[in-house]
């Protein structure tokens, strides 16, 4: 029972089901100050969640204050569902 449940933690969509994607929606308003959404290119250079979401803390990182852990996840839920469609 115990490696079930490590095994299920590490599974890469568990990882990103923490996320609500109605409140990235409501976040993604700031990103679109600086661009449109145009740039969510699927499979361009966005393969993965992880690489999703790499992409989001790396921009996260710009604002101030930066994105939170449970906002990162909110906008990977919301772009995924959008534009990525990642499974």
């Amino acid at each position: 029972m115990r490696r079930l449940g490590a095994a299920l933690l590490a599974s890469p969509a568990l990882a990103f089901a923490a996320g609500d994607a109605a409140d990235g929606e409501r976040l993604h308003r700031s990103c679109l100050q600086c661009h449109g959404t145009e740039v969510y290119v699927p499979g361009a250079k966005i393969k993965t969640l992880a690489a999703l979401k790499k992409e989001t803390v790396r921009w996260g990182n710009s604002y101030n204050p930066k994105f939170t852990r449970q906002e990162i996840d909110d906008l990977v839920a919301y772009l995924n569902r959008d534009f990525y469609k990642l499974p």
